[in-house]
């Protein structure tokens, strides 16, 4: 009798993944307006994945951008995907090493400046590993985690807000956190973004009376690289409500809206584009990803 149930499961499991629907990437994205024109936004990890798509979103707006990766390779193979030279720029950079963020900034307004532009207004906090959780999480993957993720983010955005109000500058910070930071932290990746979540909230109070608007996205399962999802695959998701994976390009477009003026009221905000995951089902998602070097 068990042998049957089993059976008769599996034969269950194999027909519903045979025919159920495939569903495509095909989303409305903003399109070109001047939301952004005469802004500069420096983008971490905007190589690809959803930095990458917030690069494309911003130029769109008639923004300027520079982008940040750790493998030039990579950074290169961007800029020339981006296009539009007199708008891009840019820059190899290690979220992890926190020391030279205020050298790296002013390397990059000296490039910047060869474009006629003279200041950066807009921080976005994208760059980001994963790595195993608990049981299999080693020191070393949780210092290169949180390094990243966490202490990268707190010291560049101190570095870029200290520039913007010593300049006089108005702006943005804009931090990419994770559905995973409303989920129990059994992992490196879901402590930093806990983290993330709470120094929004802390940056936001802090650095609005100089002008400065703080806000965060937290996505949830998104359809990138990281997760081995391209732009030709099938993304649905069942374990979602929304049944499918997030696109790069949605987070996109709400990047563009709380950076913009249109977005100057939301203060200190995490807006949960999540399909669902963490704030309307509570399971939890095993962490079994080897750090992305």
């Amino acid at each position: 009798m068990k042998s049957y149930f089993n059976a008769k499961s599996l034969l269950r499991k194999i027909l519903i993944e045979r025919f159920k629907p495939v569903i495509k990437a095909e989303v409305p994205v903003l399109s070109s307006s001047e939301l952004l024109k005469g802004r500069m936004a420096l983008i971490t990890g905007g190589s690809s994945g959803i930095g990458f798509s917030i690069a494309k979103s911003f130029l769109t707006a008639g923004g300027g951008v520079i982008i940040t990766g750790r493998n030039k390779e990579k950074l290169d193979k961007a800029l020339k995907e981006l296009g539009n030279e007199d708008r891009v720029f840019g820059f190899v950079m290690d979220n992890s090493t926190v020391g030279l963020f205020e050298e790296s900034l002013k390397e990059i307004l000296v490039t910047i400046s060869t474009k006629d532009f003279k200041k950066i207004d807009i921080l976005v906090n994208n760059a980001g590993v994963n790595s195993f959780g608990m049981p299999k999480a080693t020191e070393l993957d949780y210092d290169k985690v949180m390094d990243t993720n966490l202490k990268g983010t707190y010291f560049l955005s101190q570095t870029f807000a200290s520039y913007m109000v010593r300049n006089g500058i108005k702006g943005n910070i804009l931090n990419i956190a994770s559905a995973s930071c409303l989920r129990p932290a059994d992992s490196p990746y879901i402590l930093s973004k806990w983290g993330i979540r709470s120094l929004t909230l802390g940056m936001a109070k802090s650095l609005g009376k100089y002008g400065i608007t703080v806000n965060g996205i937290a996505p949830g399962p998104t359809a990138t690289p990281m997760m081995q999802i391209s732009s030709n695959s099938d993304i649905a998701l069942s374990r979602l409500p929304l049944g499918r994976f997030i696109l790069p390009e949605e987070i996109a477009n709400m990047a563009v809206v709380l950076v913009s003026n249109m977005g100057r009221s939301i203060m200190g905000d995490m807006v949960m584009m999540t399909g669902g995951a963490g704030n309307l089902t509570f399971d939890d998602v095993p962490y079994n990803f080897e750090i992305n070097q």
